[in-house]
This record gives C-alpha cells, structure tokens and sequence, in this order.
C-alpha cells in the first residue's frame, strides 16, 4: 500500500484517510438518503434498481453487501429471498438502515461492522459480493477486492456500483460545475455540511477511471470483467466472476 493515498484532493496517510472518512458518513449518516436524492434529482434509485438487476439475487443465496449502511441495496435484494448480510465500517450509518429496516417490517437481514480490508468472514462462503457507492471511500482499494475474491465460492459474482468518469462532452462539463459548485452548497443546506459533500465530489474525481478500475478488479483474481456505464459513464456497474 503506498504511503499517502487520496482524501478528496488531499493526499493524506492511510489512517487519516479511514479516520477522516469515517468522521465524513457519522456527519452524513441521518441525511445521506435525502443528500443522494437531492445530488441525483431521483435518479440513484434507478441506478440502484438496474443494479440489482444486474446481481440476479435468487432465493436461498448467500450475498454479502458490502459498505451497504443504510440498507438501500439490501432491501432490494431481499425480495429475492436470498439471505442478505450488511456489512459496514460505519456504525452510524448502520444504525440508519436497521432503523430503516425495522420500520419496514424486514428482520431478516443481518448487520455487521466490517472492515472491507480485512473481513472476518471465511473463504467461498458467499454466492455474491455487492458494493454501491461504497469503493472510492476505501483505503485500500486492491486490499478490499480481493477480499471480496476471497470470500465468494467459486463461480460467485462481484458487482459495484460507483461513480465514474463522465465521458460525454458536454455533459461532463455541466456536471463537473454542478458537483463542484451545487453539491457542497446543497451539503450546506439541507445537512448543514458543506466539507462533507465537497469531500464526496472530490473523492468521486479521484477515482479511477472505468477501464483502470476494471483492470484492478482483474488484478484481484476476478475472470470475465466487464463494465457498464450509465449516463455517459456518471456511473457505472463494474462486474466479475471467481471462477
């Protein structure tokens, strides 16, 4: 792992990155829906429905979302009747979805604190790994794939769902000046913070680009690795198989 890695556009040390993030979702925690609607006009829960699409979930599966805080994925994924675990380094957004949970009826899923760098589940026990808009935020990104490798059996799927790099002309630069300009002041407004949004704008600038990131899923040990963008690549359904 290097020495420094990315806070926003900061370089910082890895645990002051965790720290840091880790103080940016407590802030954000009881506003991040309202924040993700606001942010995407709407739009992050047709994302978040042609994702779980994607995963396929089928009844009796075990699938572990991961960095799934307050339960937006795994409620999806939980119609299918597969056995839904979530897990997230951040306390306080996981106290978010098991509220969430408990007034939607749902006690079937299990919550767990976890590191994605170092999880203490064991190897092959999942049938899938979800993680949506959860990657960039990681300190050690290559650490966290192939701990999701690990930990899925053979012939288990991975999938992320993350912001990406905007490839089309005149919309990046639309959405470049809304991010940097709207976001944080939106932060400011309906969360009352300001850094903790331009944080995520810039951690989205940070990340790598679709086919570098592809790559890394490869890197990790994964076969068949693809992508689709949404939206010019606004953000985009990574995917691969342990085989």
């Amino acid at each position: 792992m290097n020495e420094t890695v990315s806070f926003g556009y900061q370089d910082v040390a890895p645990a002051e990155k965790t720290q840091r993030v880790g103080d940016v979702f407590r802030n954000v925690a009881s506003r991040y829906d309202l924040m993700n609607d606001a942010m995407s006009g709407g739009m992050h829960r047709l994302w978040k429905d042609r994702f779980v699409s994607r995963v396929k979930p089928r009844a009796g599966e075990q699938i572990l979302d991961m960095a799934g805080g307050t339960g937006d994925i795994a409620f999806r994924l939980a119609r299918s009747g597969a056995s839904i675990t979530v897990a997230d380094i951040n306390p306080a957004m996981l106290e978010v979805g098991m509220d969430r949970a408990q007034q939607r009826g749902l006690d079937g899923l299990v919550w767990t604190e976890a590191n994605a760098e170092t999880l203490s589940f064991p190897d092959r026990f999942f049938d899938a790994y979800t993680i949506a808009f959860g990657i960039r935020n990681v300190t050690d990104i290559p650490a966290a794939l192939r701990e999701a490798h690990r930990v899925l059996r053979r012939g288990g799927r991975f999938f992320c769902l993350e912001f990406s790099t905007v490839t089309w002309p005149g919309f990046k630069d639309v959405y470049d000046a809304y991010s940097h300009r709207l976001v944080p002041k939106l932060g400011k407004l309906l969360a009352d913070d300001e850094d903790s949004y331009r944080y995520l704008i810039e951690s989205i600038r940070r990340f790598p680009n679709m086919p570098a990131f592809r790559q890394m899923i490869a890197d990790a040990g994964f076969a068949q690795t693809r992508v689709e963008p949404i939206m010019g690549g606004l953000v985009a359904i990574h995917s691969g198989w342990k085989i």
